[in-house]
């Protein structure tokens, strides 16, 4: 059998060669809701990235999906019950993406102890203002992770290199495995309280969704420093606004935001923050792992072989 495959958000080159030896592979990038839910009916098998959002109608439309898979680690733009509903699988990259989001975490750590982006922007406005830098150093400085899986635990073993003390609050991590990796397992207020920087690796989930609040800020040490390359919508970013205001949180470092773009820009355009457009997995490396493993697993799914990254 042939299998047909669709392609919504583009895929690199090096994915679409693996694809294309067995299946047919219609390539359409940027595809807007209307037209998906039109044609969705003739595939077998769909390859997203985050811009898609296969929905329950765009699920139930699918006569023939037999696979979605997500080029990247987040499935938050995937309806997961109706999926499971009607036993179509869902794959991702879960592993393809961990060393660029981790070094743009690492970098977003350096970046805000020493007011990088500041210090560059003064340079290019002809000031000399070597006497207003006077940054922080992350040795010996306590970082909470929150969300210890692939990113997250990359992240804690490149602070351990820098003799950064690290803890970790993952309730669906094993102890063990945590403390295995150098980290101190703890709650989540114990994390709160006594982390100098917070770096959030967990995934978006309803229930989770704010959990990063006036109330978590209030349990944070004053002149903490946050970074997010996860997902938007875990932090209240009118709470961190408010935070920063206040001088609780030192310096923000964030790459997703619960909408995208942003819808008001008061946060992203606050002096004490360092913004990026969600590119934490745009690296030329990172991409074509993931187009070759997003590829491959959708292939196995189509074949009904074992598959290393199932969500549902």
């Amino acid at each position: 059998m042939t299998w047909k495959i669709l392609i919504t958000d583009g895929i690199e080159s090096a994915g679409k060669e693996i694809l294309t030896q067995e299946c047919i592979v219609d390539d359409k990038k940027g595809i807007e809701a209307a037209e998906l839910l039109q044609i969705i009916p003739e595939y077998d098998a769909v390859i997203i990235r985050g811009r898609t959002k296969m929905t329950a109608e765009v699920i139930a439309a699918a006569k023939k999906l037999k696979v979605i898979g997500r080029m990247g680690v987040g499935v938050d733009n995937i309806d997961l019950k109706a999926a499971q509903a009607l036993q179509i699988s869902v794959v991702n990259a879960a592993v393809a993406t961990t060393q660029a989001v981790a070094e743009l975490t690492l970098g977003f750590m350096f970046a805000l102890v020493r007011e990088i982006p500041r210090a560059d922007a003064s340079m290019k406005a002809g000031q000399w203002l070597k006497k207003e830098f006077n940054g922080a150093e992350l040795f010996g400085k306590t970082l909470g992770i929150i969300g210890f899986g692939n990113i997250g635990s990359t992240v804690g073993k490149y602070a351990q290199a820098l003799g950064m003390n690290v803890l970790a609050f993952d309730p669906f991590r094993d102890q063990a495995n945590i403390i295995a990796q150098g980290a101190e397992c703890v709650s989540f207020d114990e994390l709160l309280s006594r982390s100098d920087m917070i770096s959030i690796h967990a995934p978006y989930k309803e229930q989770n969704h704010h959990f990063i609040s006036d109330k978590a800020f209030a349990k944070m040490k004053d002149g903490v420093f946050l970074v997010d390359a996860a997902r938007g919508g875990l932090v209240d970013e009118e709470a961190l606004l408010r935070a920063l205001e206040s001088g609780k949180v030192r310096g923000a470092a964030l790459d997703v935001y619960e909408k995208e773009p942003p819808i008001t820009w008061d946060l992203v355009k606050h002096p004490r923050v360092i913004a990026t457009p969600h590119i934490g997995a745009q690296t030329k490396e990172a991409q074509c792992r993931a187009a070759v493993d997003i590829s491959t697993e959708v292939l196995n799914a189509l074949d009904g072989k074992p598959l290393r990254w199932k969500i549902c």
